[in-house]
């Protein structure tokens, strides 16, 4: 069995840190996987970038601000502008030699002028299976990435809120009936990283006549694993008397990501504690955003060291993700994974890893003040260790890298048994 997976990058955004993952899960179980992209970072062997000569890197650029560039005239705001991808540029990988020998091929995240969806066509109709792991809901809607409260996509996408002229022959209407149209005669099965994804999939007009699974993404536990809480901070320099709030993302400004939340309930904890609480931040920011908040912040960027990113996490007292949408984060496997407890809103697939009360806290979404408590409760309670103990066990019993190898193995499996 030989597989190649196809992923815009192998280190930037979380389906490129989940690509990867699944991927050396399954050459490590035996499996034949490559995976083919056009950014490559990382000094993994079985990583083959398709920009390697000058003229592929010089187009992977173009095609990039080219994709940007066709949705400029349409966008509401510039808050939306990666919200909505277009796919109108990007390369024939059909032809790419680990595509044609491949038994499988299993499409990850490509937009932004990887894959067009012309390019998209070319693979599925080349006669082969074509497992799609879903990082979004991008693949059964007329261009955006999350719906947010539209429900279009159960239909026919038009009248789109992302849209500065929304009708209903608007440019996700044409973009949804393109894709209902390639999608036809394929052996396309789509795969969701979380329970609640692989619902709303299901509900989509698009996908809901195909065998959709959910799979979570996993996570290496000998990695991702606590370690002393001194030695950590010691490491990254953070005090090592005060209790630390955790909050990081890819971009933390992306309005999605919930950042404004964020800052009202630690603005509404501030006049209630003793002054004792700092906020830890890493990801893509703005220097501005932070004049929101009024206690002391640790900043760190955009982190690729990965032992920077596990020092983080288990120097902090508690991790907060205040998106309003997501997945299956990373980061909050990352943190369970190192036994830190997550303060959450009750979104997504959220709660498909945080037990409420158990691991961590899930608040109402968009309820800052019942956020607030949630922090308030995980960094001053008493079963601190018993929290610690159970996010751990979560990941090990549910996301562990030789488990969730398994799950995709079977699915192989099947889809060529058939």
């Amino acid at each position: 069995m030989r597989l190649v997976h196809i992923n815009k990058s192998d280190t930037s955004g979380g389906a490129s840190v989940a690509a990867v993952r699944i991927v050396k899960s399954l050459i490590e179980n035996g499996v034949d996987a490559k995976l083919l992209t056009a950014e490559k970072n990382s000094d993994f062997s079985w990583v083959k970038s398709i920009t390697s000569s000058k003229i592929n890197n010089l187009k992977s650029k173009f095609y990039f601000i080219s994709d940007v560039m066709r949705f400029l005239p349409y966008e509401k705001s510039k808050q939306v502008r990666f919200a909505f991808s277009t796919g109108r540029s990007g390369f024939d990988i059909s032809q790419q030699p680990d595509v044609l020998s491949a038994d499988i091929i299993h499409l990850h995240w490509f937009n932004q002028g990887f894959l067009s969806i012309k390019g998209l066509e070319k693979v599925l109709k080349m006669g082969k299976p074509v497992v799609w792991t879903l990082h979004d809901m991008w693949s059964f809607t007329g261009g955006c990435h999350y719906s947010g409260d539209c429900l279009n996509y159960t239909k026919n996408c038009g009248f789109c809120h992302f849209l500065k002229n929304p009708a209903k022959d608007d440019i996700s209407f044409s973009q949804f009936n393109l894709k209902n149209k390639i999608y036809t005669d394929t052996q396309l099965f789509p795969v969701t990283c979380s329970n609640w994804l692989a619902q709303i999939a299901k509900q989509s007009e698009l996908l809901k006549n195909r065998p959709v699974t959910s799979i979570p993404n996993p996570i290496d536990i000998e990695i991702f694993k606590p370690t002393d809480k001194s030695e950590a901070r010691q490491k990254l320099g953070l005090p090592k008397d005060k209790k630390l709030i955790l909050f990081g993302a890819a971009n933390v400004t992306d309005p999605r990501k919930g950042m404004n939340y964020l800052f009202s309930a630690l603005n509404q904890l501030i006049e209630k504690s003793d002054n004792n609480m700092e906020l830890v931040i890493f990801g893509k920011k703005s220097e501005e955003i932070l004049k929101n908040i009024h206690l002391p912040v640790h900043t760190f960027n955009y982190i690729s060291n990965t032992e920077t990113l596990v020092n983080l996490y288990n120097a902090t007292d508690v991790f907060v993700l205040p998106s309003m949408e997501d997945n299956l984060p990373n980061t909050v496997m990352e943190a369970l994974a190192c036994g830190l407890p997550v303060a959450a809103f009750q979104i997504g697939g959220v709660p498909e890893m945080v037990s409420h009360l158990e691991n961590g806290y899930l608040a109402p979404s968009g309820d800052s003040s019942e956020l607030a408590k949630g922090i308030n409760y995980l960094i001053n309670n008493n079963e601190t260790n018993n929290f610690r103990l159970k996010a751990r066990q979560k990941v090990e019993t549910n996301f562990a890298r030789h488990i969730i190898a398994k799950k995709y193995k079977t699915l192989y499996e099947t889809i060529l048994n058939k």
